[in-house]
Order: C-alpha cells, then structure tokens, then sequence
C-alpha cells in the first residue's frame, strides 16, 4: 500500500469509529460495545491510527472468521431468503435505524481494511495471545450485564442455544471455543498469507500521518 493510500485507510477509520460509536450508542446503549465484535472495531481503528502492529494483529485474529460467517449469514439470507445460522436476524429488524443496520457492514469492510494494514506493517504473532486475553475478559464480563443481553454469549451459545452450566463452565465453554478453535485458525491464516514481524520489529504506520521512507 503506498503512503497516500495508508493516510486514507488512518482517516476512514478515525471516521467510522467516530460515526459507529455515534450511531451504536444511542441505538445500543453502552453495554453493546462490551460485544467483541463491537470493541473489534474500536480497538481496529485505534491500532489503524495510532499505528500498532500489535493492535492491528490481534484485531485481525478476532475478526476474520467472524466476518466471514458473518457475510456468509446475510448472503444466504439474501439469495435464499433464510438464516444460514441467524446471527445476522437485526439485520431484517425494522425495530433498530436503518443507518444503524447497515454501519454492521463493518464484518465485511473491517477484515479487509486490517489485512491491508497489515500487509504493510506485517503481522505480529503476539497478536493471538493479545485477542485471547481480550476474549476472557470480554466474555466474562457479558455475564456481569445478564441474560437477556447474552452479551458475548456468556449464558446461550449461539449454535446449539443451550448453557453449558454455571458461569464458570458457559464462559470456559464460549471463551475456550474462540481461543483453542477460532483465534488459532484465524492465526495459522493471517501467518501463511502474511510477513511476519515480531516484538523487535517498529511498527511502520507511525501515528503522526508521516509514512515510512521503505
């Protein structure tokens, strides 16, 4: 990616995360950005702009599957007119803002806005670890905001609908799925396709604007 194209890519997240905790807010509440797909685009955007291969890792790991179900979701929803697993139903709901709907394109535009950053920067292993720690607490801390919310699916999980016993089973349960299945398949992929760089290397997309002279 050439320098014009890095500053662009720094400005269009500082820009969706400013218009997503906007619009997310006074449609959600708060509590929504607790969701690891929610905090995925805040923690995205700041390791866009500030420049954080680390940031940007571990947010590629969380987001790269989940994206792709995502799409695969709606896409299935729009060709066949139903749910390949009806995670994406609010999409159809008229109860939340049509503008709010749409700003979750964000599954399909935040996976590949961090690839092409890190195609750039290149990735950093410790990514994982980062995203894995971020997980647990994220997860445990859906079980603070109650049932109803089933933030991070703390107390259902999403595929067989059903808890897996008390907190500290739902959420080793739901926390253990995304670090020993999802996070290490994400991490395998984003190491193959990707150049790696690990804790020596500087991070090449400085936070000031100014681009690298490689």
């Amino acid at each position: 990616m050439n320098p014009r194209g890095l500053r662009q890519l720094r400005w269009a997240a500082a820009g969706l995360l400013v218009v997503f905790l906007a619009s997310y807010g006074l449609a959600y509440g708060l509590a929504n950005f607790v969701f690891l797909c929610k905090l995925s685009v805040i923690l995205g955007a700041i390791g866009i702009w500030t420049g954080s291969r680390l940031l940007i890792s571990s947010q590629a790991v969380a987001v790269l599957l989940v994206g792709a179900t995502w799409t695969l979701d709606v896409g299935w929803r729009l060709v066949l007119g139903r749910y390949l697993i009806g995670a994406t139903a609010y999409m159809w709901d008229p109860h939340w803002p049509l503008f709010t709907r749409l700003l979750s394109l964000y599954h399909v535009a935040l996976p590949i806005a961090l690839v092409l950053a890190l195609r750039h920067v290149g990735y950093d292993p410790r990514g994982y670890w980062l995203q894995s720690g971020i997980a647990l607490v994220a997860v445990s801390a859906g079980r603070l905001l109650g049932p109803q919310a089933n933030i991070n699916y703390a107390f259902v999980d999403p595929i067989l609908e059903r808890s897996w016993g008390g907190p500290v089973a739902q959420v080793a349960v739901v926390a253990g799925f995304l670090v020993l299945v999802a996070y290490p398949l994400s991490h395998l992929l984003l190491s193959r396709v990707l150049p790696q760089v690990g804790a020596a290397g500087h991070d090449a997309l400085p936070p000031s604007g100014r681009t690298p002279s490689r």
